[in-house]
């Protein structure tokens, strides 16, 4: 059975910066993309940034770009996200999820398996 567990959530200073980790269990997980989207009160779930098999390619979304940085250990089934200046609006329930594919990708239809989520309070 896959398993997603997010970690590192909490409630931050805008400006500040905070590190999600998700480790993955199950199957072999170094075969497959891999990607966090979030859910803001009020909105549906977005993308915000994916990362394929080898960890050599990435996208984010517009709204991250140069601020929020994904990156995957296979030895150790962990994906990351590094999130800096962070800002009022990238409060939300941030997702780990694993794709059924190997290519990085923003579609979450491309993603079989979720976490529970993990708060990200940004105070202004």
């Amino acid at each position: 059975q896959v398993q997603l567990v997010e970690s590192g959530g909490g409630l931050v200073q805008a400006g500040g910066s905070l590190r999600l980790s998700c480790t993955a269990s199950g199957r072999t997980h170094s075969s497959y993309a891999m990607g966090w989207f979030r859910q803001a009160p009020g909105k549906e779930r977005e993308f915000v940034a994916s990362i394929n098999w080898s960890g050599d390619r990435t996208s984010y979304a517009d709204s991250v770009k140069g601020r929020f940085t994904i990156s995957r250990d296979n030895p150790e089934n962990t994906i990351s996200l590094q999130m800096n200046s962070l800002k009022p609006e990238d409060t939300a329930v941030y997702y780990c999820a694993e794709a059924w594919l190997a290519t990085a990708s923003l579609q979450e239809t491309d993603y079989a398996y979720w976490g529970q989520g993990t708060q990200v309070t940004v105070s202004s």
